[in-house]
């Protein structure tokens, strides 16, 4: 076999070898090197990591919904469709919630119902968060918790300088919109012959 043919046998084997690497070890800090942290590279790149959301999200209030009694058709229009239903086991309905966020922590929940014939009968639950907290335990944009003040307090009013009285032109009595400042003489744009 020729040299650039085993060039080319090898360069796909290389190139999936360099791409698969899903995480790159830390090394240890040396004097010369920047400090590295965590999954930081030479404390610069971060590898990206895949969000992944398997399952329904089931907070407190849709939960709370949940009574003895309910058909499957009501569970399933209050909860959706479950993550696991075993043929074997007909009457239990498992609703798993995972999720994996880059800047979030790991979420699992469990939702467990158990049906005698077409009616609930009992059901378990881990401990579910409502709506809100369930979206601020995702926010990674880290909004503020405190929103900007855009009006100003009394005394903040009271602090400002007064407003400066511009000097206006002579305008006619009743007319208010005459223009403010000095007058401006502007040469023509075209040249008169």
């Amino acid at each position: 076999m020729r040299t650039p043919d085993l060039a080319r046998a090898l360069a796909p084997l290389l190139l999936a070898s360099l791409t698969g690497c899903s995480y790159l070890p830390s090394l240890p800090s040396m004097p010369s090197l920047p400090a590295v942290s965590g999954d930081s590279f030479l404390g610069v790149v971060t590898p990206y990591r895949l969000e992944i959301v398997q399952g329904n999200v089931v907070t407190s209030e849709m939960a709370a919904g949940l009574k003895e009694g309910l058909s499957r058709a009501q569970a399933r229009e209050l909860l959706g469709s479950p993550l696991l239903t075993d043929v074997f086991h007909a009457d239990r309905w498992d609703y798993v919630f995972t999720i994996r966020r880059q800047g979030a922590p790991y979420q699992q929940r469990r939702v467990t119902l158990r049906f005698e014939g077409d009616l609930l009968k009992s059901f378990e639950a881990d401990a579910l968060p409502s709506e809100r907290e369930f979206i601020a335990s995702i926010d990674t944009l880290r909004t503020p918790s405190k929103p900007a003040v855009l009006a100003l307090t009394d005394e903040q009013l009271k602090a400002l300088p007064p407003p400066a009285v511009a000097a206006r032109s002579a305008a006619p009595p009743g007319r208010t919109d005459a223009p403010q400042g000095p007058a401006r003489s502007y040469p023509p744009l075209e040249a008169t012959p």
